[in-house]
């Protein structure tokens, strides 16, 4: 008996899907937190230009505070573009919100500054943040559904842990775009339009993106859900009506990805970190992107194929605890030596840890549900924990290191973020289908 039929999924050969409707779903995701991570990694340069104060730190709390504004956007997107993905196909949702997601990222480029026109200038911002906000809000639910029902069954994780590696490609892209603007460009070109052209850079991939999802089959009438795990108790496949039977799923979905998420804009908040408080150089800041991207990249599949192979939970839970003994050890380094070297190794290995534990997070939540409910509410549970937590952490870490005066500051937020996370990682069922079928396996 082969394994997929062991465990109550159909034996058909894995449906081989297209590398350009992969493509088509991960360019939104790259451009989206291309965009997003642009405008942290420039967040002293624009907070300069549209958000002028008396001194450094009130002028990154107001830029910070319009980021904020864009998070808080995210959940109204969520759950408008979220569950059209359930109702007229994650096809449409998808090119709605690549839509909005470039017009938001060319108005924020294109908008003058503070000393050109004024009061309007950090106004449009804050608008064109809101479009952004909303359109990021609801493209991961459809993004992540399409990539989990056109995954063959035993390489769902895989496929969702693209849902992380695009995601990071895009923090790699504006990593090195910024490192070599910094490179590049005097401290008064990065201000005057350096970082505007970074933006403008990833809006280029707007018309391509467009042409590519237009191609796309659609997956949700498509969608097997017979092919999703089997329920870990009941052994059954049948969805179970409404949203109350999920409860708890999407109770410990919101902690986990609560705790992913402040870890992961405790890492893009490195840049800032690095400059305002280390006062290393500008090329040293943003090369730390190159490194936080990179890494994740190259193990985030790694983690996808692995979760497929022994399960969601070990592959979250193992490395998650090894996160949390090495978050205080290489911050406390950082802080103590302020070189280039020490900075980028200890980053890399916080980096590799949670790039092996998040993936299979995502992957849970999304098979776990069943198909009519999917898009929705990966989307807003992913919205919610964005908004709130990730979109406060930069503002939040701001403060903190302004009041305490600590470099170790980060560490701590980290580590009690993580805590939270791994509480959620222990009690959540297993979801993998060669996990829960396991004891009907042939060998």
């Amino acid at each position: 008996m082969s394994e997929a039929a062991a465990i109550g999924v159909k034996a058909n050969p894995p449906r081989a899907v297209p590398i350009r409707h992969v493509a088509a779903v991960s360019v939104g995701n790259a451009l989206g937190f291309y965009d997003f991570l642009t405008y942290v990694y420039f967040a002293v340069y624009i907070g300069h230009a549209f958000f002028p104060a008396t001194n450094q730190t009130a002028s990154l709390l107001s830029t910070y505070g319009a980021s904020f504004v864009g998070f808080l956007a995210r959940p109204v997107g969520a759950m408008i573009i979220g569950p059209m993905g359930d109702r007229i196909g994650r096809k449409m949702a998808m090119m709605l919100s690549f839509t909005l997601m470039g017009i938001g990222v060319i108005g924020v480029a294109l908008t003058p500054s503070y000393a050109r026109i004024g009061i309007a200038a950090p106004i449009l911002v804050i608008v064109f943040r809101l479009v952004q906000g909303f359109a990021l809000g609801g493209e991961v639910g459809p993004t992540t559904a399409y990539l989990i029902e056109a995954a063959p069954p035993l390489r769902r994780g895989f496929y969702a842990s693209l849902q992380y590696a695009t995601q990071d490609a895009g923090v790699l892209a504006a990593g090195l775009i910024g490192t070599v603007l910094a490179a590049s460009l005097s401290a008064d070109q990065l201000q005057d339009w350096g970082w505007r052209l970074a933006m403008l850079i990833g809006a280029l991939i707007v018309p391509f993106g467009l042409w590519l999802r237009r191609s796309l089959p659609e997956t949700l009438h498509a969608a097997d859900d017979a092919a999703l795990a089997p329920d870990a108790t009941m052994g059954v496949t049948t969805p179970k009506p409404g949203l109350r039977p999920y409860t708890a799923l999407i109770v410990y979905g919101l902690m986990m990805l609560t705790s992913g998420t402040i870890g992961s804009y405790v890492a893009s908040y490195m840049t800032t970190f690095a400059l305002t408080t280390l006062r290393l150089p500008a090329t040293v800041a943003f090369g730390v992107i190159i490194v936080n991207g990179l890494f994740n990249v190259l193990f985030e599949p790694i983690s996808g194929l692995l979760s497929d192979r022994f399960g969601r939970k070990p592959v979250m839970l193992i490395p998650g605890f090894m996160l949390l003994v090495c978050i205080y050890p290489a911050f406390w380094m950082i802080a103590h030596y302020r070189t280039m070297f020490v900075f980028y190794a200890a980053i890399a290995v916080v980096t590799i840890l949670g790039a092996l534990s998040s993936p299979p997070v995502v992957t849970t939540l999304t098979e776990s549900l069943p198909k009519n409910v999917r898009s929705g509410v990966v989307s807003t549970v992913y919205a919610f924990a964005i908004s709130i937590f990730g979109g406060s952490t930069q503002f939040m870490l701001t403060w903190l290191l302004a009041v305490t005066g600590s470099p170790l500051t980060p560490a701590y937020y980290w580590m009690f973020a993580l805590l939270f996370g791994l509480s959620a990682m222990v009690l959540v069922k297993e979801s993998a289908p060669v996990k829960v079928g396991r004891p009907s396996v042939s060998r």
